[in-house]
């Protein structure tokens, strides 16, 4: 069952994010409120990054946890990179929406530098919020059809 992991979030951006335990709240249009990213981009408003992808770098040497490669939401049981652009899903009381596959790493992040690698650009995806909410981990990922 796809699920949330962690969700997560920084005033600051170029940093990594915390994960906040009691979850976010996502704002339709914008993004997770609080968050350095929020209605900054109507593509990239919501990153996220599968656990599997975290494990993935850990066994490489990385010393690395949710929230490091910046994403704001960590999932589980999900092929986030295999969505479909236009792939929408419920989180909690969230409608999310896929926009974008990857991303461009225009310099190394420090985690590259660490083991020579990033998921993220490969690995990550985004999202925008098609309908606001709170998200919290443990919420299950459930994938809609275009008429809802």
């Amino acid at each position: 069952m796809p699920k949330i992991i962690s969700t997560n979030m920084s005033p600051e951006t170029g940093t990594a994010k915390v994960p906040a335990a009691q979850g976010v709240m996502l704002v339709q249009g914008q993004g997770v409120q609080g968050d350095a990213h929020a209605g900054r981009n109507p593509i990239r408003q919501v990153s996220l990054l599968a656990m599997e992808s975290i494990e993935r770098m850990k066994a490489k040497g990385a010393d690395v946890a949710p929230g490091a490669f910046g994403e704001n939401i960590t999932t589980q049981g999900v092929d986030l990179p295999a969505l479909p652009i236009g792939t929408r899903m419920r989180c909690g009381d969230t409608l999310l929406q896929v926009t974008k596959i990857g991303k461009t790493c225009h310099t190394r992040c420090a985690i590259f530098h660490q083991v020579g690698d990033c998921v993220m650009p490969r690995e990550g995806i985004f999202v925008s919020v098609e309908q606001g909410g709170r998200i919290k981990p443990g919420d299950k990922i459930e994938f809609v059809e275009e008429s809802e």
